[in-house]
């Protein structure tokens, strides 16, 4: 069993105690957990990431990768000593690892790094001696010892490769929400606790905007059948199993009759749309056009490319370096800020006709206007303006039968029975 305990569980004493409580209810269970850790609290407080990281650029703005890594691993570190003091304090016997010395080898890509392999040998003997072994999340090696982190959600990452190496019963996230919702409830309220989903849906959602795990950390943990349960450590429900398929009970088929499992949304998103003249030849204009962008390390998002025209979407972050690379073409363009992007995902809207009528239908029902679309096998995603989002969003919540999902709800078998 692998627990990991982000940082916002672990800010002050009374939420370690919570955690503590966690790791013995898996102790009483029978298992030695692996315990993985994030940096302490959010920007403020005196050990977070971004505070760390704030002290060194007041001194200099710049930083160097290898050394800027070094500082940003230390946060972890903190939690994992920390963390095992508590232990000891209610007689729990546990050890303090940091990320190199728990196995986790990556690449050189400071500050993004990608775990190559993980060596677990020295957890699996912490394991063998009954202690429980608290691993700095967020960071690794590389073969030449030096330190990295593992870019945004590195912690869950951490956890998910640790329960694939240790082929770990599951994968516990613990966070300050109950699981994952069919939408963020603070837009939606009528947003509802998802018990059971997919391994696909879950990176779908992530992808497109969820924050409550990172998609590479699900991607680890489907690539070794690894079963993921995303909990609070504020209650003791059982929150959301992400799983291989939905269980079925023994002798009973399942037939899924959810389509839409939930909705995600990115906001603060630019779009372009560019011309291209009917001499031009367009493959080549959108080659030029990619490459450029590519080489200024410009990611792009709901891509559509047609004889006549190129539209794509970018951060508003992004837009007047886009704005500027695009000049540089010579071609015709269009560029416009203020939108969002809203998606339906789910593994049921594979190959059933009629699912992009009920979006457009859900989307004018609410009078919000449709600027763009791309989809793929689990998901439909529209642009919409940022100040229709939340409108958005819960217009397809309706649509789509989510409002009244039951609580934690699964699916049904073949007989009509709630999975539980």
């Amino acid at each position: 069993m692998v627990q990991k305990f982000g940082g916002t569980s672990l800010a002050t004493a009374a939420l370690r105690e919570k955690a503590v409580a966690r790791i013995k209810e898996a102790l009483e269970r029978g298992y030695v957990p692996v315990v993985v850790v994030s940096a302490m609290g959010r920007y403020g407080a005196p050990y977070a990431t971004d505070t760390l990281l704030a002290m060194a650029r007041e001194i200099c703005t710049e930083i160097n990768p290898r050394e800027q890594d070094l500082l940003l691993s230390c946060g972890e570190l903190i939690s994992t000593v920390i963390m095992v003091q508590t232990l000891k304090l209610h007689h729990v016997p546990a050890r303090a690892f940091a990320g190199g010395m728990a196995g986790i080898i990556t690449d050189s890509n400071f500050g993004d790094a990608h775990i190559i392999e993980v060596n677990p040998e020295k957890i699996v003997g912490c394991l063998h001696q009954k202690q429980v072994a608290v691993v700095a999340g967020f960071q690794g090696q590389t073969q030449k010892g030096e330190v990295t982190t593992l870019g945004r959600g590195g912690s869950d990452t951490t956890a998910a490769a640790l329960g694939v190496a240790l082929a770990a019963e599951a994968v516990e996230i613990y966070t300050d929400v109950n699981g994952v919702m069919t939408t963020d409830p603070n837009l939606v309220p009528k947003a509802k606790l998802l018990k059971v989903m997919t391994y696909e849906e879950l990176c779908e959602m992530a992808h497109l905007g969820a924050k409550v795990i990172h998609p590479r950390a699900v991607e680890i943990a489907k690539r070794g059948r690894i079963p993921l349960k995303i909990r609070s450590v504020h209650s003791d429900q059982e929150g959301t199993l992400v799983c291989d398929a939905y269980p079925v009970q023994p002798g009973l088929e399942l037939k899924s009759d959810r389509m839409v499992t939930g909705l995600a949304h990115i906001p603060d998103l630019a779009q372009f749309d560019l011309v291209c003249p009917e001499n031009v030849n367009s493959s080549g204009k959108a080659l030029e056009v990619f490459t450029r962008l590519a080489e200024a390390g410009i990611s792009i998002d709901m891509i559509q490319v047609t004889p006549e025209q190129i539209i794509f979407t970018v951060p508003e972050s992004l837009f007047d370096r886009t704005f500027s690379i695009l000049e540089q073409t010579g071609l015709e363009f269009k560029a416009a800020k203020g939108f969002a992007k809203v998606a339906i995902v789910g593994a049921g809207i594979r190959g059933v006709p009629g699912v992009m009528a009920r979006v457009v239908q859900g989307l004018h029902k609410a009078q919000v206007p449709l600027f763009q679309t791309a989809d793929s096998h689990t998901n439909i995603a529209c642009l919409v303006k940022k100040e229709d989002m939340i409108k958005a969003l819960r217009a397809l919540h309706e649509e789509f039968g989510l409002d009244d999902l039951k609580e934690g709800s699964g699916d049904k078998n073949s007989h009509g029975e709630q999975i539980p």
